[in-house]
């Protein structure tokens, strides 16, 4: 039977209502006439409206037609229309429109009430009942006029309808059938946007405009999953794990996502999506047998769209076999044919082995199943609806072994008598594979365990060496600075005599000397002072390293110390001809630490500026930073700079930069790593910016109050 064409929207009245009754004349059933009425009052009023009338079955009223409406709220709304005593049930007799409140069934409610008028010729029973959900009372003037043109006409379609056995329309069937599923099943475009929902999928992943705020951020949430997944399919069967979340309930859920890719009649690719939910896999198969049961129920009426139906059947990757109560296959899947199925062609005699191996493995499936069968059939599980079973069957094309579940579920009728079984198979491979690899972790596992602790007791084994290295270390380090103490005071002592013999002389209480022999003498004392300086460093490192070097704090100036520093540096700066500054911030605070240490370490940088810049000049900085309440004190110079890989080394004890007995610069090397000793015993440091010919600067950073340690 041809269904008329599709009603536009319906925005001006009179060109509308002029469309909407050529619409209703083309209409060849009272379904038509319904869903045509039903379409139009929706687009209209964007509201929900639903048409209840007489269905095929004598005394039962059906949904003829819905738009917003779930399954549950459209039967009862028949059951309402047929209940004695229900609000409903006064229409048939009570001519007029009334409007109901949203409570008024239970079940069925429409949000914000919904307005009933009853349809039919005038004087006459109410052949069928118009709901549309508005607001309030008043009755608009296009629902009046749908009801007084579509009224009559829908009567003489019921009436006739009841003389001729009724079709449903193939759209209108499609969805039931879809709808008695109870996975979501989607039909998307290559872009992801909803074409076609049936109820469940509805559930997860639709919310209308009167949806609390929760349920809505949970849809938007599932929607935004399910489009990426969908996203990630190729143009074949994919499988995907994806998570959602109940929008009702707030629980996390776990689905299989299955995708096929078809070519819709009409000519655009379209995708069906099949979402299985893994975490109650045996419910799942349970409903997949009701599926087919009402499939079976229908398939009378959907024979105009069976080949629609198949593709969405061929869609699901599990095999599946649905039989008669004897056992018979009446209806299987693409992947079970390839398990179950004979071969189109059959080889004619003379052909090779090949052919005559994969009709043998056929029958020994179809064997091993009808076997499987016989358990729940037999009388043993006379009251049984559903076996479980292990099967391995042969793959025809290869002949290797697929391990299978397999769950069979009863298809029971109204009158609970046996009318099919529905045959489930999940490919265990990947399940064994995974158990496989799990047990060779375990094996693994033990290996590294027994590895773990042969090295454990290695290691326990090396560290007690290492803590014995350590103690020895520790002895010698001691006896050595020990040494060099006592030595450094034997150099000393006889050192200070040499140079103050040497100062005598110079200053001439011996008597005049001559040019060459006052030239020698000088040379003796600057050597002897400069070894005087190395002993020094020596006894200082290893007074540090004793931690019998004090902290003597007091209350001391920063300009003041550099005053200091510049004078007894001012020989050494005139000498160089160079250029040395000093930029101090304004309010710089006092400081409460150790002042010769300062000094020392502000010294030992400004001496190393002064000896390693050859042009350019030399600039001294203080300022105080508030945020941290520590004081930095930086020397920048122009001199030749140090690398990255050297500027960690040359803080090191007895280490320069040019370590060869060739060096151009002398020094003992105990300069800075003296400083920043220091430094820390005053809980600050000396950091380094520096690159080869561009100089270098050293910042002391220190607290302005110093601890007592």
């Amino acid at each position: 039977m041809a269904s008329p064409a599709p009603l536009p929207p319906a925005e001006a009245d009179p060109g509308a209502r002029l469309v909407l009754a050529e619409h209703l004349l083309a209409c060849e059933s009272a379904v038509a006439c319904a869903r045509a009425v039903v379409d139009w009052l929706a687009r209209r009023h964007g509201a929900p409206a639903a048409c209840v009338g007489p269905g095929e079955v004598a005394g039962a009223s059906v949904c003829l037609a819905s738009e917003g409406l779930t399954g549950a709220q459209q039967a009862a709304l028949a059951r309402a229309w047929d209940a004695p005593g229900s609000p409903l049930a006064t229409f048939r007799t009570r001519p007029g429109a009334r409007w109901l409140a949203a409570d008024a069934l239970e079940g069925a409610a429409m949000p914000g009430g919904f307005l009933a008028v009853p349809l039919g010729r005038p004087g006459a029973t109410a052949a069928a009942l118009l709901m549309v959900g508005l607001p309030g009372p008043a009755v608009p003037e296009d629902v009046a006029w749908v009801a007084s043109s579509a009224g009559p006409h829908l009567a003489r379609q019921l009436a006739s309808d009841a003389r001729a056995p009724r079709r449903p329309e193939p759209d209108r069937l499609l969805r039931r059938v879809i709808n008695a599923v109870s996975d979501p099943v989607l039909l998307t475009d290559t872009d992801g946007t909803l074409l076609f929902a049936n109820a469940r999928a509805e559930g997860l992943l639709v919310a209308g405009p009167d949806a609390s705020p929760g349920r809505m951020r949970a849809v938007e949430l599932n929607q935004r999953l399910f489009r990426e997944t969908l996203a990630q399919g190729g143009t074949s069967v994919h499988r995907r794990e994806v998570p959602l979340v109940d929008p009702l309930e707030g629980m996390d859920l776990l689905f299989e996502l299955v995708t096929t890719p078809v070519l819709a009649p009409d000519g655009p690719s379209v995708v069906v999506s099949v979402l299985r939910n893994l975490t109650d896999l045996g419910r799942a198969t349970q409903a997949l047998g009701e599926s087919y049961r009402q499939l079976r129920a229908t398939e009378r009426e959907a024979r105009s769209e069976r080949h629609r139906l198949d593709r969405v059947l061929d869609s699901v990757a599990d095999p599946i076999i649905l039989t008669d109560p004897a056992g018979g296959m009446v209806m299987m899947n693409d992947p079970a044919e390839r398990l179950f199925a004979w071969p189109q062609a059959q080889g004619a005699a003379g052909e090779g082995a090949a052919d005559e191996s994969t009709l043998r493995r056929v029958r020994t499936n179809i064997a091993l199943f009808a076997s499987f069968l016989a358990n729940l059939l037999g009388p043993v599980n006379a009251g049984v609806s559903r076996w479980k079973s292990q099967l391995t069957l042969d793959d025809p094309a290869t002949g290797s072994p697929v391990p299978m579940e397999a769950m069979a579920n009863k298809v029971l009728g109204d009158g609970g008598e046996l009318t099919g079984i529905v045959t489930v198979f999940h490919d265990r491979t990947e399940v064994l594979e995974r158990a496989r690899l799990l047990e060779r972790v375990k094996e693994v596992s033990s290996e590294l365990e027994a590895r773990v602790q042969s090295a454990t007791a290695e290691l326990a084994e090396q560290n007690e060496k290492l803590r014995r290295q350590a103690i020895q270390l520790e002895q010698a380090s001691a006896a050595k600075s020990q040494f060099l103490a006592n030595m450094s005071h034997e150099f000393r002592t006889p050192l200070n005599a040499i140079l103050g013999y040497t100062n005598m002389l110079l200053q001439g209480v011996s008597g005049e000397m001559t040019p060459p022999q006052r030239r020698n003498l000088t040379r003796i004392d600057s050597n002897g002072r400069h070894l005087l300086e190395v002993i020094n460093e020596i006894l200082d490192i290893t007074r540090i390293e004793a931690g019998r070097m004090p902290l003597h704090l007091s209350d001391f100036g920063i300009p003041e110390l550099l005053q200091e520093v510049m004078a007894e540096m001012d020989p050494i700066i005139a000498r160089s001809k160079l250029t040395v500054e000093t930029r101090l911030d304004e309010g710089l605070p006092g400081v409460w630490s150790d002042r010769q240490k300062v000094k020392q370490i502000v010294l030992n940088l400004l001496s190393n500026a002064l000896k390693f810049t050859h042009e350019g000049g030399v600039h001294i900085a203080a300022e105080y930073q508030n945020a941290t309440g520590t004081v930095a004190i930086s020397v920048k110079d122009t001199g030749i700079g140090i690398d990255v890989s050297n500027q960690e080394k040359i803080f090191e004890d007895f280490q320069q930069v040019d370590s060869s007995p060739t060096r151009a610069y002398g020094g003992t090397g105990l300069g800075l790593s003296i400083c920043r000793r220091l430094a820390a015993m005053l809980g600050g440091r000396v950091s380094l910016q520096s690159a080869p010919g561009q100089g270098s600067t050293f910042t002391l950073h220190f607290p302005r109050r110093a601890r007592r340690t």
